[in-house]
C-alpha cells in the first residue's frame, strides 16, 4: 500500500518517481510526505484538544507522528480518524507519566463522535407514566456516551476548558455526554445512573434499574432533560 511503504516511511519513494528533468524527486516527495504527516497530525490535535493540553504542543505532535505511522487512516474522513488513538496512548512509554491520559482521550474522542452522530427526535416525557414502562426497553439517542474512570476524568476535562474550574481530586468519576441542542454535553453522571443507562442498551428499563444506590427518577429526568431517549418499545 502507498500510505505504509511510502508516505508514512521517512526514507522510502515510489519507484520511478522522477522530477521533470528525470532526476530521483526524493526533496519533492519528502515535501508531500511532511504535509501527509502535519494534516494527518493537525486532524488529530483538533480531535483530542484535552489531551493536547495536557501534555502540550510538542509532545503530542511527537506522539501523534508515532502513532500516524502505525495506524494511517482508513477512509478520506478526517473526523472519524483517531479511533485507536485512546489505546495507542495506553502503550505509548513517554505518556505513562500522565495515566488518566488515555481516559481523557476516550472523552474528547466521545465528545467528538457525539457531535457528528444522528440527529434524533426525542419522545414524548408523557410516555414514560405508561404502566407498562417496566417492561419497555427504551432507545438511546445515537449521541449518548457514557465513560467510568479511576480517575476524575471530568474534573480533568472541565479544568483544561475553564480557567475557573476548581482542580480536580482524588477519585474515580463517570461521564454522560450527550447532545440535547447542537453541541455535545459532558457532565458528571452517579456511577449507578452511568450502569443504569449503559443496561439500558440492551434490558427492559425494570431490569436495568436492578442497581444499587441507583436513583431511578433522578436518571430518568436527566435522560428526558437531554433529549436522549428516542424510542420508547412495550411488549405486545
Amino acid at each position: 500500500m502507498l500510505w505504509s511503504s511510502h508516505l508514512l516511511d521517512d526514507t522510502s519513494v515510489p519507484a520511478g518517481l522522477l522530477t521533470p528533468g528525470e532526476a530521483p524527486a526524493q526533496d519533492r516527495f519528502n515535501v508531500y510526505r511532511n504535509n501527509v504527516i502535519a494534516s494527518l497530525a493537525d486532524a488529530l490535535e483538533d480531535g483530542f484538544p484535552t489531551v493536547a493540553r495536557l501534555v502540550g504542543h510538542p509532545f503530542f505532535r511527537a506522539m501523534a507522528t508515532v502513532f500516524i505511522r502505525r495506524n494511517p487512516p482508513r477512509s478520506p474522513v478526517l473526523s472519524t480518524y483517531g479511533a485507536a488513538f485512546p489505546s495507542f496512548i495506553e502503550t505509548f512509554a513517554p505518556a505513562a507519566t500522565v495515566p488518566y491520559l488515555a481516559d481523557c482521550a476516550r472523552l474528547d474522542r466521545a465528545i467528538l463522535q457525539a457531535y457528528h452522530a444522528a440527529d434524533a427526535v426525542a419522545v414524548d416525557k408523557d410516555v414514560l407514566r405508561d404502566p407498562r414502562i417496566g417492561a419497555a426497553q427504551i432507545g438511546l439517542a445515537p449521541a449518548v456516551r457514557v465513560l467510568s474512570s479511576r480517575y476524575p476524568l471530568y474534573s480533568i476535562w472541565r479544568a483544561n476548558r475553564d480557567a475557573l474550574a476548581p482542580k480536580p481530586s482524588a477519585g474515580a468519576e463517570t461521564v454522560l455526554v450527550s447532545r440535547p441542542d447542537w453541541d455535545p454535553l459532558a457532565e458528571r453522571s452517579p456511577s449507578a445512573e452511568a450502569a443504569f443507562i449503559d443496561a439500558l442498551r440492551d434490558k427492559p428499563i425494570g431490569d436495568a434499574a436492578r442497581i444499587p444506590d441507583l436513583d431511578l427518577p433522578r436518571a430518568l429526568s436527566r435522560l428526558i432533560a437531554r433529549g436522549a431517549i428516542v424510542t420508547v418499545e412495550f411488549p405486545s
